[in-house]
């Protein structure tokens, strides 16, 4: 019976294959990887052998290009071109492959803003700009980016607010901004995310307070990992924040918050790790917190806490690298 079945797949594969290699490469796609090739550095350029980025019959496709067929053509889908030493501008020419699902820069030194045109990649999926020397404000035009679930933009140097057109992304689960240099207000509208599952804006210059971040029943509703680390927030820790019940990492040191610790977050059912030294907190540890089933630390150094109240777990720094969240 196995040979019905192969001999089948290969009358399936074969015209598929031949269709494949008879393709050609969208000449749109061709123009703007050649003019991105002529800006890279040799590191890049070396490997880039040919013309036709998906490949000829003489040349394979190029390193880090990655196509799929669209009709009669190919079309690029992927560009992971990292940790190379890009040295220069954002290539403005990415933003015409306008089937890009993947577009993966990071960790080269890539200078100056995001252009506007980035919001033409309405079929880009993953955007990590990680690792570079990006700077200025974040274009709006991110927000137009609706298919996009993973945005990694951060240790750059970007500045301004963090633009609320974000909250316009209706599939984005993780929102990576650490390490740059935005300033007011985290924008409450994130909170209308429904697939939200981690937001990281530490080490900022962020001001306000939780209570304007949590200010809407539902909101947040995926969240899983917190963090608000080293910026400059004040207030309290608001009783509204135990209603994200899907939280597990809340990470709020190093800031100049006060009050007393809620005895609800304590009934986080999934809290797993939540750090609040380095704060100007009083009061005690309700006791709720270290009977919690899966508390594994609790960092409260640097506060006013009354005598008698204990950390949980060993301090040392949790580090979540973003390639455990890349798919």
């Amino acid at each position: 019976m196995a040979r019905p079945s192969f001999s089948f797949s290969l009358i399936i594969i074969f015209p598929l294959l031949f269709h494949l290699a008879l393709s050609k490469t969208l000449k749109r796609d061709v123009k703007a990887l050649n003019e991105i090739k002529a800006s890279l550095g040799w590191r890049v350029v070396y490997a880039w052998v040919g013309d036709d980025p998906c490949g000829d019959g003489n040349h394979p496709p190029w390193s880090g290009v990655t196509c799929s067929t669209a009709g009669d053509y190919r079309v690029v889908t992927e560009l992971e071109v990292y940790a190379v030493s890009i040295v220069g501008p954002f290539p403005t020419a990415v933003t015409n492959l306008l089937d890009l699902t993947r577009l993966d820069l990071h960790n080269n030194k890539l200078t100056g803003p995001i252009p506007q045109q980035i919001g033409r990649l309405k079929r880009l999926k993953i955007l990590n700009l990680r690792w570079n020397k990006l700077q200025d404000v974040l274009p709006p035009e991110i927000g137009e980016l609706k298919s996009l679930t993973h945005l990694y933009l951060s240790f750059n140097a970007f500045k301004g607010e963090i633009p609320r057109e974000l909250a316009n992304l209706p599939e984005l689960r993780y929102l990576y901004l650490h390490e740059n240099r935005f300033s007011g207000r985290i924008p409450a509208e994130l909170g209308t995310l429904k697939n939200l599952r981690h937001l990281d804006v530490g080490n900022n210059h962020l001001v306000g307070t939780i209570r304007e971040l949590i200010r809407s029943d539902g909101c947040f509703p995926a969240l899983r990992n917190l963090y608000l680390n080293d910026n400059y927030l004040t207030g309290g820790v608001p009783a509204q924040l135990a209603n994200l019940t899907n939280l597990e990492i809340l990470h709020l040191s190093h800031n100049k918050m006060t009050g007393i610790i809620p005895v609800g977050l304590a009934h986080m059912p999934r809290l797993t790790y939540l750090y609040l030294d380095h704060n100007n907190f009083n009061g005690r540890i309700p006791d709720a917190f270290y009977k919690h089933p899966y508390l594994k630390e609790l960092y409260i150094e640097g506060n006013a806490f009354k005598p008698g109240v204990n950390p949980i777990g060993v301090h040392t720094v949790l580090e979540v690298s973003d390639s455990d969240f890349v798919v």
